[in-house]
């Protein structure tokens, strides 16, 4: 389905009012920082729902639930004032490859983040670039592992530097970032503007950018991101992966067979 610019502009633009609305929210792991009323309890949440979202969406809400539950529903207070009893409690695999060890490092690392770096939205702000969110999250990622850790446990935070597309923490940084009217993405972090921000690249955002010829790329890395983040910025720079609503939901819907 190739279109022209203006035709296909137009076309996005009525997917994303179509799919960016509340309805979007329950079945998606954003539900789960929606539980929250606190910034930082929002953030939290919001990081470790990302953070196991791949696999069956089901299994995903349902096993980040249970992390909230080990949590005492008050992550932030938690993440804070944990010990090592409350930490002797998680025993169980977590999500997939996800396990107990790596949430429980995952906790003492985001105590880390919040009282030797001032929070997450502090380490993103501060290496962010004038045009890109990149390099912040390969500089989060080495910040957040520089607590004595297993190695297997690195590979739940992706790095753009290696070539990855990072589809977690970018999808995460959109909850975060991007603010309109529609009531699914926080918009919390105001010192980070939303024009920056990367799309979520995934095998249902990437089949239908491909089908749309937006994006050439065969493979979903770091490269097509970017190359999707030039085409994407042109259509509106100052809100561009508000079009993530469009490809995903196109994704993951039966219109997708329409294209």
């Amino acid at each position: 389905m190739l279109l022209k610019k203006e035709e296909l502009k137009e076309f996005l633009d009525e997917m994303v009012d179509k799919y960016n609305r509340p309805d979007f929210i329950e079945p998606d792991p954003i539900s789960i920082p929606h539980q929250f009323s606190g910034k930082e309890d929002i953030e939290i949440s919001g990081f470790l729902a990302a953070t196991i979202a791949w696999g069956n969406r089901t299994m995903i809400l349902r096993n980040a639930k249970r992390m909230m539950e080990f949590m005492d529903d008050s992550p932030y207070e938690f993440i804070l004032y944990h010990n090592e009893p409350d930490l002797e409690r998680i025993k169980c695999v977590i999500h997939r490859t996800f396990n107990s060890a790596d949430f429980i490092y995952f906790i003492k690392a985001l105590k880390n983040v919040y009282i030797a770096h001032n929070g997450l939205e502090n380490i993103f702000n501060q290496y962010k670039t004038i045009n890109s969110l990149q390099p912040a999250i390969h500089q989060f990622r080495s910040i957040f592992f520089e607590l004595p850790h297993d190695k297997r446990t690195m590979k739940h935070i992706s790095d753009p530097f290696k070539g990855s597309a990072a589809k977690k923490l970018n999808m995460y940084l959109r909850w975060m970032i991007r603010k309109d009217d529609r009531g699914v993405d926080f918009g919390l972090w105001k010192s980070i503007p939303p024009s920056i921000l990367s799309c979520p690249l995934d095998i249902h955002s990437g089949n239908v950018a491909r089908r749309l010829g937006i994006l050439r790329r065969k493979k979903n890395d770091a490269r097509a991101v970017s190359e999707l983040d030039k085409v994407l910025r042109k259509l509106d720079k100052d809100d561009p992966v508000k079009y993530d609503f469009a490809l995903f939901g196109l994704g993951v819907s039966e219109d997708f067979e329409s294209l």
